[in-house]
């Protein structure tokens, strides 16, 4: 008994020792396997996802080039230009045969052009950065991102990089940026193409038309998730977008933000914005939207130009009409303006001058931007039937949106009898431009209805669509409303704005002017929030059109002044801006298209002259005219310059170098930098016109790289 537990046992512990010795082989193998699992992802985890991705195909949508959105007098407004990132698959082919000898020839030249192109690196921190890659065997080594077309241009040129992508390793990403030539000018207007953000402006408005048509392509994904395309049979062009060319007119949007900025930074106001339309055919030749930032600086940040606001005095042009149309008064009128104030339905109306008046006639009530005079006379009229006045206003599209080509437009705010919002101040509010809210282009809209005979037409922004530089098609005005009154309407309402600009409240403005204006003024005070009008906050305005005789620009400009501004009224703050705008295009446009009879000139001209420009097109431009030149230039000229001497135009020209700066002083931008950049500078401009300074010295040597600092005038 005792020998067969004895045997028992034994049989028990070769089994336990059979079963541990079991466990810690297992152990082990584990250990061993999460070992190498850890190697493999330590240290050789790069190698093997590269291995992983260039396994990895599929079909991909690729961009088409954003077209151009243009001016109509040819500017660029918006265009993309190319952007580079550049890396190198260290893993290529060419670049490990033999050993890396390809690679090992060409790393000092190469770390040397780059450091003398990007000038961010020494020569030799790029060669620890490139013989780093190149033992690491990164497939998507990143040497830069961003990089310019001009430098991409130069870098392909390298050495090593020019042998191509395959001996090189050399890859470029290509992505397309916007870029706005004119930034602050119509920048809200034009729009931005953001791609993480909504798109706002004309960018948002034609992207169908911008973007145009994706294309695909099979590609091959690499290390780091960089696509390379592996076989063209699979690959589809997308089709480029198309060019859009707006109404928008460089020189009168460059006018029109200039006078805005000059009395918005006077005047220290919140924002405001100002419109030029063209009264023929309803095109928004100009729109600037300035809006304060919190530095104090002024940016075009957002259409206020489509934004509802109560518009004040301007609106009296709605309610003459309305007057007018009907036959409820004549221009002579009389109507008891009680000296500025009048009690109706328990509140108080105020004119916004304390001028003492009494019984005028109606015309000299409008004149004067009398409140009272103008929510009398509707009272008066329409006390008993509202929704004939309201009426009116619909017909003239006041209520529903402009229907211009923007994106974002709000509706306009026109309450109506029966509503809750109507009460027995609201008709006699409404009369004067209160108790309703329209946008700046409404205004724009009716005024020059009446400044095209009654005809509105419905603004528009985009003038034509182009594609591969061929015109497509042409936009042609789109009439709204073919009359908005009748004939004897019309002419009372126009001589009632000519009245305003010669006898009322706009008489200062054009006192002496060489031609006539008939416009309005509008001055309105707005609530700021829950402080409601506590802070005295005014939205001036004046709206207008030019020459009065035959008009040929409609032109609004609104600003909503500080708290408490001294100077708030509508003659004084956007009247100004009018009047500067008129009076620039009225010279440089209206004046000019006039009959102009050239006396001839029997003396030689006295005046001196000094022109400098690029020689062949100055040669070509003087031949063309048929001026009478000596010239002395030599044959291979670059730079020619053309001055008066002793009553005779005399020329002369000559050829850069490479090594010495030019003299670049009467050049324009253009020729500047096309001189600079042709001998390897890096220009900074700052100014327009033509050139009267530069930082390098005319003969002084120069190296390629250098930069320039130019001043025009």
């Amino acid at each position: 008994m005792k020998n067969l537990n004895t045997g028992t046992v034994e049989v028990k512990r070769d089994i336990l020792w059979r079963v541990y010795l079991s466990y810690i082989a297992v152990v082990i193998v584990c250990l061993l396997i999460f070992a190498r699992a850890f190697y493999i992802q330590q240290f050789q985890g790069n190698y093997w996802r590269s291995m992983s991705d260039s396994l990895h195909q599929k079909i991909e949508e690729t961009d088409a080039d954003r077209g151009t959105i243009y001016s109509e007098d040819g500017q660029m407004l918006s265009t993309s230009i190319p952007q580079f990132d550049v890396y190198i698959d260290f893993a290529a082919d060419g670049l490990r045969q033999k050993s890396g000898k390809r690679f090992r020839e060409n790393v000092d030249s190469l770390s040397y052009c780059l450091a003398d192109l990007f000038k961010d690196k020494s020569k030799a921190e790029y060669k620890r950065m490139l013989q780093q890659g190149y033992r690491d065997k990164d497939r998507y080594f990143l040497l830069r991102k961003k990089t310019s077309f001009r430098e991409y241009q130069q870098l392909r040129t390298f050495p090593l990089v020019r042998q191509g992508r395959n001996k090189s390793g050399f890859i470029a990403e290509v992505k397309s940026i916007r870029l706005n030539p004119y930034q602050l000018l119509a920048y809200r207007t034009i729009g931005l193409d953001r791609e993480n953000a909504q798109k706002v402006g004309l960018e948002q408005t034609y992207d169908t038309l911008l973007k145009g048509t994706t294309g695909k392509r099979l590609v091959r994904y690499i290390a780091g998730g960089v696509s390379v395309p592996v076989d063209n049979d699979y690959e589809v062009e997308p089709e480029n977008g198309r060019d859009i060319i707006t109404t928008l007119d460089v020189h009168i949007q460059e006018i029109t933000e200039n006078a805005l900025m000059k009395m918005m930074v006077e005047n220290e106001a919140e924002h405001g914005c100002a419109i030029v339309m063209e009264v023929k055919t309803g095109k928004v030749k100009a729109i600037a939207n300035l809006g304060k930032r919190t530095d104090g600086s002024y940016w075009e940040d957002f259409n206020y130009a489509l934004t509802p606001t109560e518009p004040g005095s301007t609106f009296k042009l709605a309610t003459m009409l309305s007057l007018l149309e009907d036959k409820k008064v004549s221009l002579n009128t009389m109507v008891n303006l009680n000296g500025g104030t009048w009690q109706v339905a328990g509140r108080t109306v105020y004119d916004s001058e304390n001028h003492g008046l009494g019984m005028v006639t109606t015309k000299h009530a409008f004149e004067e931007s009398s409140n009272v005079g103008m929510a009398k006379l509707a009272v008066n009229a329409y006390a008993s039937t509202p929704s004939q006045f309201v009426n009116h206003l619909r017909k003239l599209g006041l209520d529903s949106v402009t229907g211009i080509d923007l994106t974002g437009e709000r509706r306009p705010v026109v309450y109506r009898p029966g509503s809750k919002y109507w009460s027995n101040t609201t008709l006699p509010w409404m009369a004067f431009g209160y108790n309703l809210a329209i946008t700046p282009m409404h205004t724009a809209m009716l005024y020059n209805a009446v400044a095209n005979n009654g005809k509105m037409l419905r603004p528009y922004l985009l003038s034509g669509i182009r594609q591969d530089g061929i015109l497509i098609k042409e936009t042609a005005p789109v009439v709204a409303k073919e009359k908005i009154c009748s004939d004897a309407t019309l002419h009372q309402l126009i001589e009632c704005l000519k009245g305003v600009c010669i006898e009322g409240t706009g008489k200062t403005l054009f006192k002496g002017s060489a031609y006539q204006v008939a416009g309005k003024t509008g001055t309105a005070l707005v609530a700021n929030g829950a402080r409601g009008y506590a802070d005295h906050i005014y939205q001036s305005s004046f709206a207008g059109f030019f020459p009065a005789d035959n008009p040929q620009y409609t032109c609004v400009v609104i600003i909503k002044n500080k708290p408490f501004a001294k100077k708030f009224y509508g003659a004084a703050v956007a009247g100004p801006v009018f009047k500067e705008i008129a009076d620039r295009l009225y010279t440089m446009f209206v004046r000019q298209s006039k009959d102009v009879q050239y006396a001839s000139i029997s003396r030689n001209d006295s005046i001196g002259y000094h022109y400098a420009g690029m020689y062949k097109e100055m040669k070509s431009l003087i031949a063309s005219l048929g001026i009478n030149h000596k010239d002395s230039a030599r044959e291979d000229a670059v730079i020619g310059r053309i001055k008066k001497e002793n009553g005779f135009a005399v020329m002369d020209g000559y050829k850069t170098s490479e090594k010495q700066m030019p003299q670049l002083a009467g050049l324009g931008l253009k020729d500047a930098v096309y001189v600079c950049e042709n001998i390897g500078l890096k220009v900074n401009a700052k100014g327009r016109g033509k050139v009267t300074a530069q930082s390098i010295t005319a003969g002084q040597q120069v190296a390629r790289g250098q930069v320039i600092n130019i001043q025009l005038n």
